[in-house]
C-alpha cells in the first residue's frame, strides 16, 4: 500500500521546493516555474506544514536549506527525475517498459536464459530484469511483476500459467556408470536436492525397485549437485533441461536411459492486479508460444 495521503505532497509543492533548493531564491524559482514569488512561498509553507518540518530558512535575502531540507531535497530531486522519466517512457513507448521477473536459478539459467534472445528480438520494447528468489513471496511487498514457481498452483493471491512438468534423468560421471541397472544405481551414493526429498524414491519406484535406498549428500541447488556428480561423488537426478548441456559436453553420462516426471510443474505466476500490464502480457504470450500452455486463474 502507498503511504497515507498526508505524507504525499503535491507535485507543484515539490517542484517549488526543488527549485528554491537549487537556486537559493524564491524569485528565481518563480521565474523558472512561471509562478509569482508569493505563489512559490505559499507552496513552501504548505509543504512544511504538511510534513511537519522546517525545510528552508532566510539568511539575508537568500533562502538556505536546513539540514533536514538538504536531505529532503536530494530525495525529492531523485523522485521528480524518476517520475519525469516514467512519464516520458509511457508516452513514447506505451506498449513497452520493464518486466521484473523472479526466477529459480536452474530454470532461469538452463531453460529461460537460452530463449530470452528470441523474446528480445520479437519484443524489443520490453526489458526483462531477472532476480533469483527460491521461495514464494508477497507480490504486494515486492517490485516483481511475475515469478517462476515450481510445485503446484498454490501461490497465494496469484494467477498461474503452467509451463512444463519437470522430467528428470539420472546422471553421473562417465567413468562411474553408463546405462546401468536399477540395482547398480542403488548401490552408488545418491545425490539429493533439498526441495525434492522424494525424488529418488519416486524414480526408483517407477523402475520397480522395492529395496532400501542408500543415504547421500543433500544440495540446495541443481548446479552444485551437478558439479558433485561431475566429480564422481554419486548419481544425481537432474531435470532434462539442466542435464542436457552436461551430457552434450561429455561431463556427465546417463546412468540410465529411463526418465520420470517429478513431483511438480513449473509455472509463471503474477498478481491478478498486474495482469493487464503490457510487458507482462507480451511475456505471457511469448511463453505460451514456447510451451503451448496458457494461464489458469
Amino acid at each position: 500500500m502507498i503511504a497515507p495521503r498526508r505524507f504525499l505532497p503535491s507535485t507543484g509543492a515539490l517542484m517549488a521546493f526543488e527549485a528554491v533548493a537549487r537556486l537559493g531564491s524564491a524569485t528565481a524559482a518563480a521565474q523558472e516555474l512561471s509562478l509569482t514569488q508569493s505563489g512559490v512561498s505559499r507552496q513552501l509553507r504548505s509543504l512544511e506544514d504538511q510534513i511537519g518540518a522546517k525545510l528552508v530558512q532566510r539568511e539575508g535575502r537568500a533562502l538556505v536549506l536546513t539540514p533536514v531540507g538538504r536531505e529532503y531535497a536530494r530525495s525529492v530531486r531523485e523522485i521528480l527525475h524518476r517520475l519525469a522519466a516514467a512519464s516520458v517512457a509511457a508516452r513514447t513507448n506505451p506498449d513497452g517498459g520493464a518486466l521484473n521477473l523472479a526466477i529459480l536459478p536452474a530454470f532461469g539459467m538452463h531453460w529461460l536464459a537460452p530463449r530470452l534472445q528470441d523474446f528480445a528480438r520479437t519484443h524489443p520494447e520490453v526489458t526483462v530484469n531477472l532476480s533469483t528468489r527460491l521461495a514464494p513471496f508477497d507480490f504486494r511487498a515486492s517490485r516483481f511483476d511475475a515469478a517462476i514457481h515450481f510445485g503446484r498452483e498454490d501461490w497465494s493471491g496469484a494467477d498461474h500459467m503452467a509451463l512444463m512438468p519437470e522430467t528428470v534423468v539420472p546422471v553421473c560421471a562417465p567413468d562411474l556408470l553408463h546405462h546401468a541397472t536399477t540395482a547398480q544405481i542403488a548401490a552408488q551414493p545418491l545425490l539429493h536436492l533439498e526441495t525434492r526429498p522424494k525424488g529418488w524414491a519416486r524414480w526408483m519406484a517407477a523402475q520397480g525397485w522395492t529395496g532400501d535406498l542408500p543415504p547421500g549428500m543433500q544440495f540446495d541447488q541443481f548446479s552444485t549437485m551437478a558439479q558433485a556428480a561431475i566429480h564422481g561423488m554419486g548419481v544425481a537426478l537432474l531435470p532434462t533441461f539442466v542435464a542436457q548441456p552436461y551430457l552434450d559436453s561429455g561431463q556427465l553420462a546417463l546412468a540410465s536411459a529411463q526418465t520420470s516426471e517429478s513431483i511438480g510443474t513449473y509455472y509463471l505466476v503474477w498478481p491478478s492486479e498486474r495482469a493487464t500490464q503490457a510487458p507482462l502480457r507480451s511475456f505471457r504470450a511469448w511463453l505460451t508460444a514456447q510451451t503451448g500452455n496458457g494461464p489458469h486463474q
